[in-house]
């Protein structure tokens, strides 16, 4: 009895002392300093540096005063000794494994017709024109008014 017990309590040890993965995702910008957002929540300003759990695909947004927003979806795959069933081993050894990603994006400066404020007041006049000529002719209702009892 004393045999299985003392066996029960070394694997539960050696369990309770198994490693982990850590997962680090790095974003990099060109150039430095842009807002990040991943899968709508903000992350902060690039070099950045957040641990996940998840791998699979991230919906990103890189913002910055001056450049062109990008959206993009980026995908974070798993190495192979994080797929099934290598990945119990990975968790069940005693060691640390570090598993770092980094994505880099570049961001493209905004032209002057998109900053220019001539140009977005000209741009504002011009759909305005189109709103007050695309009105909608004043029609009866096809129903009528329901009666008082």
């Amino acid at each position: 009895m004393r045999r299985v017990l003392a066996g029960m309590l070394s694997l539960l040890l050696f369990l309770d002392l198994g490693g982990c993965v850590e997962r680090t995702l790095t974003v990099q910008t060109t150039p430095p300093g842009a807002l990040v957002t991943m899968n709508d929540q903000e992350i902060g300003r690039a070099p950045v540096a957040r641990p996940f759990l998840w791998y699979g695909y991230f919906d990103v947004q890189v913002r910055k005063e001056g450049y062109q927003t990008l959206q993009t979806t980026t995908p974070v795959i798993a190495p192979w000794w994080q797929w099934i069933p290598f990945d119990l081993v990975a968790e069940i050894l005693p060691f640390k494994f570090e598993d770092p990603h980094t994505v880099s994006y570049t961001l493209a400066p905004q032209s002057h017709a998109q900053v220019d404020p001539g140009s977005i007041i000209d741009r504002g006049q011009a759909l305005q024109e189109l709103l007050e000529s695309s009105r909608l002719p004043q029609t009866q209702p096809a129903t009528r008014p329901a009666k008082k009892h």
